[in-house]
């Protein structure tokens, strides 16, 4: 009997070297950084080229639910579950999570084998891809615990690094792990290169639940019981699997590779040469763009002059770059950065700035998607904000009422379905509707287009968390009450 193979995509990650693109509410593997789709779609797709694998478990950090599953189903992918973690805990809880989960789903007898994918990485050779995860499988069905290494074709010292030792008995793929390195310096990676036995770890897995779970009870027995008592207590929510937040809060926040790899005696690497990226910095990206004769990247309106070796990534208006070589320029509506791309590993030092003065940059754009559909902030001052709505065809935003604030509508594209008060009325395009504070109001997209409107809030507080919510098409509740 073939092994059951269950994939569990990790969608948890911040990507915060990527920013401005890549921030806290609309993460690197929810964007088309390289292509049509976004970097968890790419992973979803990517198991189609897997024999007989299951559908995947998903698990994701509670607030990017919508976009998870919006994401997914664009592709045709239906996930056994979408697992939501209530905080950040690493990698080492999540896994633990879909591993109870995979285990409570089994249909047979047969212990099921996890392949453990990030979200957001780049495989280019889903062939070769295939056949290490069929080496990792028969690995792992020997109970051997196993990551995917990377041969390094450049001294990159932004990575971790694993040591092979001697070949497996079970296959000539596999080499017992004789080690995990932690990033190293330019001069060690640059001979690291040159050897044979180091390796980039790529952050894949391939093991069964079972055994996971007795290795993490052996080396980090309190996230083991933790994440099971968050389990055993997850509340199912629409298609999603809520685990509790007071429980999978007390796991302690660490990585698969410090909670159990670095400690199990049965590891075991299998090689990778699939055109393998974490896509982790703006250099990493922009080398698997197309360059001009002058070794630049641009993508969007940009114009050049004297420059050479140098990423420009432009959004909605023209960039220019005169005599700039060797850097990164990333231009979005909200923010513009300007880096080395020797330096590039060190843009989340500027996300952990603008967190530690309470700016919202590192966390959302100015552009927010919502389950309904999105709202783009326009301008704003003392008492006053505007904002850009889409409503998607047939959604609604829930019945709700605002203490502080009152909300002018126009309706500058379709036809707008407006609950207010007991009333209940149309506003056809270039009409406008008010919404008093502290009215019951709800706003639908009838129609078969997209709604478009403008909206002009005015009041003495106009935060996203001003909002009382009555009823939801999306089970959104108190919890969610910076959500409109």
């Amino acid at each position: 009997m073939n092994p059951t193979v269950v994939p569990v995509i990790l969608s948890g990650g911040a990507g915060s070297r990527l920013w401005p693109v890549s921030r806290e509410h609309h993460p690197k593997q929810l964007i088309a950084l390289l292509d049509e789709h976004t970097l968890l779609q790419a992973t979803a797709l990517r198991l189609s080229a897997l024999d007989d694998s299951q559908a995947p478990i998903v698990v994701c950090n509670d607030e990017h639910r919508f976009m998870v599953a919006e994401q997914l189903r664009a592709v045709g992918v239906t996930p056994a579950a979408i697992i939501l973690e209530p905080v950040a805990r690493s990698t080492a809880p999540a896994i633990a999570a879909a591993a109870l989960e995979a285990v409570a789903r089994r249909r047979e007898r047969q212990e099921p084998i996890l392949l453990v994918l990030p979200a957001d990485h780049l495989v280019q050779d889903e062939t070769r891809f295939a056949g290490a995860v069929r080496a990792a499988v028969r690995e792992a069905s020997a109970g051997k615990l196993v990551t995917f290494g990377v041969a390094p074709v450049y001294p990159e010292t932004g990575y971790g690094y694993i040591r092979a030792g001697s070949p497996t008995a079970l296959s000539d793929e596999g080499r017992v792990v004789d080690g995990f390195v932690e990033k190293p310096d330019a001069d060690l990676a640059a001979a690291w290169v040159e050897g044979k036995d180091y390796y980039w770890n790529s952050g894949m897995f391939v093991f069964e639940a079972g055994r996971y779970l007795r290795e993490l009870g052996a080396h980090a027995e309190s996230i083991r019981d933790t994440v099971k008592t968050a389990h055993e207590r997850a509340v199912r929510d629409l298609s999603f699997l809520r685990l509790d937040a007071g429980a999978f809060a007390e796991s302690p926040a660490i990585s698969v590779d410090y909670a159990v790899m670095e400690h199990t005696s049965d590891a075991v690497m299998v090689p990778l040469d699939a055109g393998w990226s974490d896509v982790g910095t703006w250099a990493a990206l922009c080398a698997h763009l197309d360059r001009d004769e002058g070794g630049n990247t641009t993508r969007g309106d940009v114009v050049l002059e004297g420059t050479r070796d140098t990423c420009v990534l432009g959004a909605d208006r023209l960039v220019a770059a005169v005599g700039v070589a060797d850097c990164v320029i990333v231009d979005t509506a909200d923010a513009v950065l300007v880096a080395g791309k020797s330096t590039v590993q060190d843009v989340k030092k500027v996300v952990e700035q603008l967190r530690s003065v309470g700016r919202d940059e590192y966390k959302v754009h100015r552009k927010v998607y919502r389950p309904w559909g999105s709202y783009d902030f326009v301008h704003g001052g003392c008492g006053f904000k505007i904002k850009h709505i889409t409503v998607n065809p047939g959604q609604r935003l829930s019945l709700q009422m605002h203490q502080h604030r009152a909300e002018h509508w126009i309706v500058v594209r379709g036809v707008a379905q407006v609950t207010r008060g007991d009333e209940t009325f149309f506003v056809s395009e270039n009409q406008s509707t008010y919404i008093p504070r502290r009215v019951r109001h709800r706003l639908e997209n009838p129609g078969t287009a997209p709604l478009e409107l403008i909206e002009v809030q005015s009041g003495s507080y106009l935060g996203e968390d001003d909002i009382v919510r009555f009823d939801d098409a999306y089970g959104r509740t108190d919890r969610d009450r910076h959500q409109a």
